[in-house]
């Protein structure tokens, strides 16, 4: 015999049939990509920053010696003059020499013994002044100085070939030596060429026409 079940017990649950779940789709395989042919941009130039340039350190360049600027004693001083050049020193320190000498030896033989041999200490005292105004005339130059060493090299040749000559000829009347003496053989005959090297100078720096 069934029992049956007693009133006041649930009955016992039935089980539901089970809902069916959702499908899940497979995750499709991937299609294998086709590559695109890439087309290249044009470039765009970007523009040029300049970047600040470092100061380089100065190097000092060599300073180009400037011309030595006359100075007015040169600027004032006329083209002809001895003093401007070095042969022209030259011809006055010669000149020079001869002054300082003929006017010495004049002065002591005058001052000393004059009665002995009067012409030729006088002599030797107007060739010391002739040698003395040569020497300031060619010094100076110009038209005042080429005049005063024409003048006096004048003189200085017709000296020395007029008491060169009296001086062998009647050595009475020379009995001392002058500086003019036997043509300045006493010198080296320098008396005798020194006029015309002198005359030479001035005839040499005589002004030409187209000079100021």
């Amino acid at each position: 015999m069934s029992s049956d079940p007693s009133p006041g017990t649930p009955p016992p649950a039935t089980p539901s049939p089970a809902a069916p779940s959702p499908a899940v789709p497979s995750s499709a395989a991937p299609s294998p990509a086709v590559p695109s042919p890439a087309v290249p941009s044009p470039a765009v130039p970007s523009p040029a920053v300049p970047s600040p340039a470092a100061p380089s350190p100065a190097v000092p360049s060599p300073a180009a010696p400037s011309p030595a600027a006359p100075s007015p004693a040169a600027k004032a001083r006329p083209r002809d003059a001895a003093l401007g050049t070095g042969l022209g020193r030259v011809l006055l320190l010669v000149y020079g020499t001869f002054a300082l000498s003929a006017s010495a030896r004049a002065l002591v033989q005058i001052t000393t013994h004059f009665g002995e041999a009067p012409l030729a200490y006088l002599l030797s005292g107007l060739a010391g002044l002739v040698y003395i105004a040569a020497t300031v005339g060619l010094a100076v130059g110009g038209v005042r100085g080429r005049l005063i060493a024409l003048v006096s090299c004048t003189i200085e040749l017709i000296g020395v070939l007029v008491v060169g000559t009296l001086s062998i000829a009647d050595r009475v009347a020379f009995p001392d030596a002058t500086v003019w003496s036997r043509f300045g053989s006493g010198y080296g005959y320098v008396p005798l060429v020194l006029p015309f090297i002198g005359l030479w100078w001035i005839w040499r720096h005589k002004p030409q026409p187209t000079d100021s």
